[in-house]
């Protein structure tokens, strides 16, 4: 079946999409699909991922819609199920977002595109930088601190980076307390620029708890969107990781 009229519920598969040159097909996306500004302004918003106008989504009369086990709630997929082919990733490692490429490339029938991408993500991965492991927490959140640990898209690209998460018996995004992640003695705390926006000001309320850390403001966006971004995402990295050197 030819797919024509696409919406998606996921920012960075929206990307995707955009950058497999189906832009005439994308007639629905949710407010947090940014990427690529120039492709996405003239597309019509939806909602967001958490609550999407399901009623403006049936208006677009949609025949496949892209949605993701984590970005969206259950309720809503099984809303839109009734309507439209609807296509729920799962994307918590790498090879999971390779995968999500090809199996979109084939539904949409731009494969060979999707190969091409695909391509392209190896050889950036392929030019990884050689360096020692670094114990290392990731924070997405405060007020609770809640940081990114196993079953995740970003614990897979820090394993892939050879940042050893220092909390890998936990699952997906546990809340923790700075008491906790002292215990844990990371050498390199990474604070992401999504979903919260950590700035400046938080580098030093962490510092007290680890001293002797190297804690770092981080673009979000490397470590968390996947799809067509990956191949930017992985240059930024392989670039940032040379210059990451132990503190010990």
């Amino acid at each position: 079946m030819s797919y024509q009229r696409i919406i998606s519920l996921v920012p960075s598969l929206t990307e995707l999409v955009l950058d497999l040159g189906l832009k005439k097909r994308l007639v629905g996306r949710t407010r947090f699909c940014i990427h690529p500004e120039k492709s996405v302004h003239d597309i019509l918003i939806i909602g967001g991922t958490k609550n999407p106008n399901i009623e403006k989504i049936l208006s677009l009369n949609p025949d496949y819609i892209i949605a993701n086990h984590e970005e969206n709630r259950k309720e809503d997929v099984e809303a839109l199920k009734k309507h439209a082919v609807v296509n729920v990733t799962e994307i918590d490692s790498i090879e999971d977002a390779l995968s999500s490429i090809r199996d979109l490339g084939k539904d949409l029938e731009v494969l060979e595109k999707a190969e091409s991408l695909i391509s392209e993500i190896h050889h950036q991965l392929a030019k990884k930088p050689p360096g020692s492991l670094l114990k290392t927490a990731y924070f997405i959140w405060k007020d609770p601190w809640m940081v990114a640990a196993n079953d995740t898209y970003i614990n897979s690209v820090m394993k892939q980076y050879d940042l050893i998460n220092v909390f890998p018996d936990q699952k997906r995004y546990p809340q923790i307390s700075l008491d906790d992640l002292s215990d844990k003695n990371p050498e390199l705390i990474l604070l992401s620029s999504e979903p919260f926006p950590f700035k400046e000001n938080h580098i030093q309320e962490i510092q007290h708890a680890c001293p002797d850390a190297n804690i770092e403001l981080i673009n979000g966006e490397w470590f968390s969107w996947y799809g067509s971004g990956m191949v930017n995402a992985f240059e930024k990295l392989n670039t940032w990781r040379s210059n990451i050197k132990s503190v010990n």
